[in-house]
């Protein structure tokens, strides 16, 4: 069972985190899901990881090679909407933004969960409150990561 890791972002946005946890995925050998909620979103990530700093292969869901990208997008449903089913590339690490659901069958089968929310969105944390219940109250084992001193600290 993978652990699930809460970033609480304050002064980085997504985009500037999820580069760094990809390479850090990768680095491990694993597969990585990026999972949203809302498709334009997913669409700008995907320009920024084909852009940003360093080029990163990734594929957007529903394509015809979905099972052979490193990185692939998804777009799921808030609120108990996601599926347990896991992503065509069989993925080891999920990384879920704006408040994409993680669920806790789901960490049977990962290596890593990693779920960024916005420190400055009340609803981003309260809903970020609720997973955090609903792992841990599953036994998944979580950590709490924040950079509100200015540098990521693992908090608990």
């Amino acid at each position: 069972m993978g652990a699930a890791m809460f970033y609480h972002l304050t002064r980085t946005p997504a985009e500037g985190l999820v580069p760094t946890l990809i390479g850090k995925s990768q680095s491990a050998g694993w597969r990585i899901e990026l999972r949203g909620t809302d498709a334009d979103r997913m669409a700008r990530l995907d320009e920024h990881l084909w852009q940003g700093d360093g080029f990163m292969a990734h594929g957007i869901a529903g394509g015809p090679h979905d099972a052979r990208q490193p990185v692939l997008l998804t777009v799921t449903g808030r609120n108990g909407q996601t599926a347990v089913e896991a992503a065509a590339n069989d993925p080891q690490c999920v990384i879920a933004v704006d408040g994409a659901d993680v669920e806790a069958a789901e960490c049977d089968r990962l290596a890593r969960v990693c779920i960024l929310f916005d420190g400055n969105d009340e609803a981003a944390v309260t809903h970020a409150r609720a997973q955090w219940r609903a792992l841990t109250g599953a036994g998944v084992a979580a950590e709490y990561w924040s950079e509100g001193g200015g540098k990521w600290e693992r908090k608990a």
